[in-house]
């Protein structure tokens, strides 16, 4: 068992203080996600948890077992870097089974489990070479095996992907997740991009400033962002915002536009009420001009996507973008009209950033 228990966390340097007070429970065998931008505090909390970082205040429990004093080396983690920090003069095999020869384990039950690994991450006909001899990919992948050789009670990883083209990051993503279906072994990955997070976790945990934003599974995250900064944060093209007023009717009015809203997703609002409008561009489609919530607008940039594209349009001297399969009928210049559910709008608080959906 190897649920993790963070509790009151804090982490300060000198006077300035990186994380204040968080609380995280992760229950055994999850994969979760550290997401959000530079600084916010995820690869902190990360070390910590590694025991890489002092704990300023607060509680670490691995499997029960307090460890917020305990070393690195008792704490049953293996950890990948964005480095892929291998021996250079050592070959694959040395490099995966270095740790293992350090603790004394015998070469007859090294040997099962280098096949092992190696075989799971297409190692196997490598083993001789050294790292030089290696793509970025392969030498990420030596890096992983030599963590997953330690057979640990939790993987702990730090934007390993960082340093890899995008084709490599898709391939060693399902690697990573095929992984951690087989091994079942409890997991955090850190990563800046929303793309990495959606595809690979079972929940994501997004930080701002030192605290969590919000935390969910990939659909809650994208679905029902509880704040501006995480619609703003998850989905490309990124959601376009707009400042409304809310009429009688349960209507939404922003010059031109006129949005019909839920009243059961959005049972607090009232008339003459300030909000701020989320519309994801993927939500809305080509529409005709007297569909319910349609939106019309000059078309400024049509950005072909290859089965889909996004269109940007002007509406009343802003920007608004909407996604679309049928983008290769579209000109710039012309007038289109496009349109979105009520059930898919987003509102938040202009003042707090907060989501007003009440359910």
């Amino acid at each position: 068992m190897a649920n993790i228990t963070c509790s009151n966390i804090v982490k300060s340097y000198g006077a300035f203080p990186v994380i204040d007070g968080l609380d995280l429970s992760i229950p055994d065998h999850e994969f979760v996600v550290f997401l959000g931008p530079s600084g916010c505090g995820k690869s902190t909390m990360l070390r910590m948890i590694a025991g890489l970082e002092e704990v300023t205040g607060g509680r670490i429990e691995i499997g029960g077992t307090d460890v917020t004093d305990m070393p690195p080396g008792d704490r049953g983690v293996a950890m990948v870097f964005q480095s892929y920090a291998l021996y250079p003069h050592m070959s694959v095999a040395d490099n995966i089974t270095f740790g293992l020869r350090r603790q004394g384990v015998s070469r007859s039950e090294i040997a099962p489990r280098l096949e092992q690994v190696a075989d799971m991450l297409g190692l196997s006909p490598y083993l001789d070479r050294r790292p030089k001899n290696l793509s970025g990919g392969q030498q990420q992948r030596v890096a992983m095996a030599r963590a997953m050789i330690k057979t640990p009670k939790v993987f702990l990883f730090d934007e390993p992907l960082s340093n890899l083209d995008a084709k490599l990051r898709e391939k060693l993503r399902t690697e990573i997740r095929k992984m951690h279906l087989q091994l079942k072994t409890t997991t955090i990955f850190v990563t800046h991009d929303q793309l990495e997070a959606m595809t690979i976790a079972d929940r994501i945990v997004l930080m701002r400033d030192g605290e969590i934003e919000q935390m969910g599974t990939p659909d809650e995250i994208f679905e029902r962002p509880a704040s501006h900064f995480v619609a703003d944060f998850i989905g490309t093209p990124a959601m376009n915002f707009i400042d409304a007023t809310i009429e009688a009717g349960h209507v939404a009015r922003a010059g031109s536009i006129a949005l019909s809203l839920s009243p059961e997703l959005f049972p607090g609002l009232v008339p003459g009420q300030k909000v701020e409008l989320g519309l994801r561009p993927a939500s809305m489609d080509l529409a005709a001009p007297d569909a319910p919530n349609a939106i019309g607008g000059t078309v400024v940039l049509v950005e072909n996507m290859g089965a889909e594209g996004q269109v940007i349009t002007q509406v009343d001297g802003a920007e608004i973008s909407f996604v679309t399969p049928q983008f290769r009928q579209v000109r710039a210049g012309e007038t289109v009209h496009f349109a979105l559910r009520p059930d898919q709008i987003h509102i938040f608080d202009p003042e707090t950033g907060r989501s007003l959906r009440g359910v």
